[in-house]
C-alpha cells in the first residue's frame, strides 16, 4: 500500500491481507415506516437487532431478517436511470446504503465491512419491485439486469457508519 492510499484509507486498513476490494460509502438513507419517504442522513448506527437504526425494514423478528439492510452501487443506479433517460435521486430506489468504487458481491454469504467495525453478510439480490415504475417509467426493468437493484444483507457486527467511510469486501481476491 502506498503512503497516499494509507492516508485515504486510514491506518486501520494497513496490511489487511484479507481484504482487497475497497470502495466508499456515498449515501445512507432510512424510512421510519413502510412506505414512508426515505430520509437521507450523513451517519447512522448499524446494529444486529435494528439494521440501520431508525429504518423500519431492519428490525429483526423471530431471530431472522434476510432483508435487514439494502446496498446499491452508484454506477448501477446511474446506468439504470440513464437507460430510461431519467434524473432520479438515488434514495428513490429505497436502498439504505449507496456505495461507489467497488462491485458488490452477487451472491449470498459474502462479507462487507463498513467503517471501523460494522459488518454485513449478503443474503440475496434486491429485486426491483413495481414501486420503481411509480418513480419512473421503465425503471423496474432497467434495474433487473446483473443485480443492478442491489444486494440485501444482515448485520453481523454493530458499528457507526458515516458517508465517506471505506467499504471492504472481505476475502475477495
Amino acid at each position: 500500500m502506498t503512503g497516499t492510499e494509507e492516508k485515504e484509507l486510514g491506518p486501520r486498513f494497513r496490511g489487511d491481507d484479507e481484504a482487497s476490494a475497497v470502495g466508499t460509502l456515498k449515501g445512507i438513507a432510512r424510512k421510519a415506516y413502510p412506505g414512508a419517504p426515505m430520509e437521507v442522513i450523513e451517519r447512522a448506527f448499524l446494529s444486529t437487532a435494528m439494521g440501520v437504526t431508525g429504518d423500519a425494514r431492519g428490525i429483526v423478528k423471530n431471530g431472522k431478517n434476510k432483508r435487514q439492510v439494502s446496498l446499491m452501487e452508484l454506477g448501477d443506479w446511474r446506468a439504470a436511470t440513464a437507460e430510461i433517460g431519467a434524473d432520479v435521486p438515488w434514495q428513490e430506489r429505497r436502498a439504505n446504503l449507496l456505495v461507489d468504487g467497488l462491485d458488490l458481491p452477487q451472491r449470498a454469504g459474502a462479507f462487507i465491512r463498513i467503517g471501523d467495525t460494522a459488518r454485513i453478510e449478503t443474503t440475496m439480490e434486491c429485486d426491483p419491485c413495481i414501486r420503481m415504475e411509480q418513480v419512473a417509467s421503465g425503471l423496474m426493468e432497467a434495474l433487473k439486469p446483473d443485480w443492478r437493484g442491489g444486494v440485501l444483507g444482515r448485520v453481523l457486527s454493530d458499528g457507526e457508519i458515516r458517508v465517506g467511510d471505506p467499504i471492504i469486501i472481505e476475502g475477495e481476491q
